[in-house]
C-alpha cells in the first residue's frame, strides 16, 4: 500500500461511500503553510478566513478525532501542538491564533481567549489510535499546566467555572446572563476525567488520583446547581447561581462527561427524540425548538445544525450504551449532509456547509454573519462523513495499545472497513452474505482481538490470528 490510500469503507448505501471518498479528496486543499501560504502536507490545518489563516482550539480539537483515520497521510496532531507552542509563562493557551504571525486573537466578549478545554479528551483518542506512550510523557506538563491557568482564571468558590460564553464559540445562542455555563463546566469534568485517564496510562497514581477527585468535584456541583427536574436538562446560570430559561445544545455536554446518572440520563436522552425540543429532522438542533429565540431558518445557534456538535452528542450518547440512537441519527444526519452536497434540486450549488436548517439540507441562515455558514467546511464535514461513518454507522471502536477491535452494529449488513492502519498493522473486516449465512472476512498483519457485538443478539470476544480468516456468525 502506497502512502496515498485511505482507509476504504464498504456500505450498502454507495452514496454515504462517496461522500467519505470525497472529503478524503477534498482535504488536501486545507493543509496550508501558514508562512507561505502555499498548500502543503506538511503544513496545518487551516479554513483562511479572508486574507487570515486562523487556527482554531475547538476546529483543532475535533478535527483529530477523523484525522486519526487518515492511515497517516495527515498528521492528526499537527494543529494541536501548535497550541502547545504557543503556551505562556502561566500556562494559558489562547483559542484562535492568527497563523500568519502567530499572535493570539482576542475578542471583548472574550478577553482571556479561552476555549473548551479538550486536550486531554483528543490526547486519550490519539493515544488509542496510535499506542503513542512517549507523546503522553511530552504533553503532560503541558496539560497540567494549562489546567492550573483555567482553574486559577475561572473558577469561583462554590467550585463552578466562571467562563464567557463565547468560549463555547455558539456565538448568536440566546444566553444573556451566562455567568456559569453549562458547556464550559461539563468541558472541564471531561478533560479532568481525560486527564485522570493519561494519569493511568503513565501510571503515574498521584495524578490520576488529582484528576479524579476534580472531577467529582465538579460532577457533582453540575448535578446539584445546574440540573432542573422541571425541564428534565441542564442549564446556564446566572451570575447568583440561578438557572436560566433556555434549554441549548450547551445542556447535552454533560452526556460526554458521563455527568447524568442512570435516570437522568434517560429523562435528558429523551429530548433528542422529542419534536417539541431537540427531536427536529435533521438532528440536533442548537436551541430547543420550544423556545421563542428558535429560527427554522437555523439563524445560527438559534436552531441551527452544527456537525460538531451533533459529533459531541452522539459521542455523549456511546457512553451511555446507546449505540442504537447513536447510528440512527449519525445515518439521519448523514443523509442530510449528502443532501447538502449533492441537492436534489440541480438549480441549487452543493456544499459540505458548516451549520444545516433543522428540518431541511439547506445551509442555515445567520442575519448580519457574513461567510456564515463556511462552505467546504471540512473541519466538521470530516467528523460526520468519516468519524461518524467509521464508529457509528460501520459500528467500529479500535483501541491499539489494547489491540482491540470492537464492531458493535444492531443486525448484520453488507459492509466493513478495508486497509485501516493500525500503527504498522493494515486490518481488513467485511460482513457479507454468503450461501452459508453470514460471515465475516478478515485480514490482519498482526494477532488482535476482535469483538463482535450484535445489539440484544450476541457477544463474542475472539482473537484474530496473522493473515486472512473468516467466520460464520450462526457457529458463534
Amino acid at each position: 500500500m502506497n502512502k496515498h490510500d485511505f482507509p476504504k469503507i464498504h456500505f450498502y448505501d454507495q452514496d454515504f461511500v462517496d461522500i467519505y471518498n470525497k472529503t478524503w479528496t477534498m482535504l488536501s486543499d486545507y493543509w496550508i503553510d501558514p508562512k507561505s501560504g502555499e498548500k502543503s502536507s506538511d503544513g496545518k490545518f487551516i479554513y483562511p478566513v479572508g486574507d487570515k489563516l486562523v487556527i482554531d482550539q475547538f476546529e483543532s480539537i475535533l478535527s483529530s478525532f477523523f484525522l486519526v483515520y487518515s492511515n497517516r497521510n495527515y498528521e492528526a496532531s499537527s494543529n494541536i501542538d501548535y497550541f502547545y507552542d504557543r503556551q505562556e509563562e502561566n500556562g494559558a493557551i489562547r483559542w484562535r491564533y492568527d497563523a500568519k504571525n502567530n499572535e493570539p486573537m482576542l475578542e471583548k466578549d472574550n478577553p482571556e481567549g479561552v476555549g473548551l478545554p479538550l486536550f486531554a479528551w483528543a490526547e486519550f483518542n490519539l493515544y488509542h489510535k496510535s499506542a503513542n506512550k512517549k507523546r503522553i510523557k511530552e504533553v503532560m506538563p503541558i496539560l497540567q499546566k494549562y489546567m492550573e491557568w483555567i482553574d486559577a482564571t475561572f473558577k469561583k468558590e462554590n467550585g463552578l467555572y466562571a467562563a464567557p460564553a463565547a468560549a463555547s464559540t455558539m456565538k448568536n445562542s440566546p444566553r444573556e446572563g451566562a455567568y456559569y455555563p453549562i458547556d464550559f463546566n461539563a468541558a472541564v469534568a471531561i478533560n479532568c476525567a481525560h486527564m485522570s485517564a493519561l494519569g493511568d496510562i503513565l501510571n503515574d497514581k498521584e495524578l490520576s488520583f488529582q484528576y479524579r477527585r476534580n472531577y467529582f468535584s465538579i460532577k457533582t456541583r453540575i448535578n446539584n446547581m445546574m440540573w432542573d427536574n422541571n425541564t428534565g436538562f441542564y442549564h446556564d446560570l446566572d451570575a447568583e447561581g440561578n438557572r436560566l430559561p433556555e434549554k441549548t445544545i450547551a445542556g447535552f455536554w454533560p452526556l460526554l462527561a458521563e455527568i447524568p446518572n442512570a435516570d437522568k440520563s434517560e429523562i435528558l436522552v429523551a429530548h433528542l427524540n422529542n419534536p417539541q425540543t431537540f427531536g427536529t429532522e435533521h438532528p440536533f438542533p442548537t436551541l430547543s425548538a420550544d423556545s421563542k429565540h428558535f429560527s427554522e431558518d437555523g439563524e445560527g445557534f438559534c436552531g441551527g445544525v452544527f456537525p460538531m456538535f451533533n459529533f459531541v452528542i452522539i459521542k455523549g450518547l456511546e457512553k451511555y450504551q446507546k449505540y442504537e440512537l447513536a447510528r440512527e441519527c449519525s445515518i439521519r444526519h448523514l443523509y442530510y449532509v449528502l443532501e447538502g452536497l449533492m441537492p436534489t434540486d440541480e438549480n441549487q450549488k452543493g456544499d459540505f456547509y458548516e451549520a444545516y436548517k433543522p428540518n431541511s439540507a439547506q445551509k442555515a441562515t445567520m442575519k448580519g454573519e457574513e461567510g456564515f455558514p463556511r462552505e467546504h467546511f471540512l473541519a466538521s464535514a470530516g467528523l460526520s462523513t468519516i468519524a461518524l461513518m467509521i464508529e457509528n454507522v460501520i459500528g467500529l471502536a479500535i483501541s491499539l495499545p489494547r489491540k482491540t477491535v470492537d464492531w458493535i452494529i444492531p443486525n448484520l449488513e453488507i459492509m466493513g472497513i478495508e486497509n485501516l492502519s493500525l500503527k504498522r498493522n493494515l486490518i481488513t473486516i467485511l460482513s457479507n452474505k454468503s450461501p452459508r449465512g453470514w460471515e465475516i472476512q478478515m485480514e490482519s498483519e498482526k494477532l488482535y482481538y476482535f469483538t463482535i457485538n450484535i445489539i440484544d443478539q450476541k457477544k463474542k470476544t475472539l482473537p484474530i490470528p496473522s493473515g486472512k480468516c473468516s467466520m460464520l456468525i450462526d457457529k458463534l
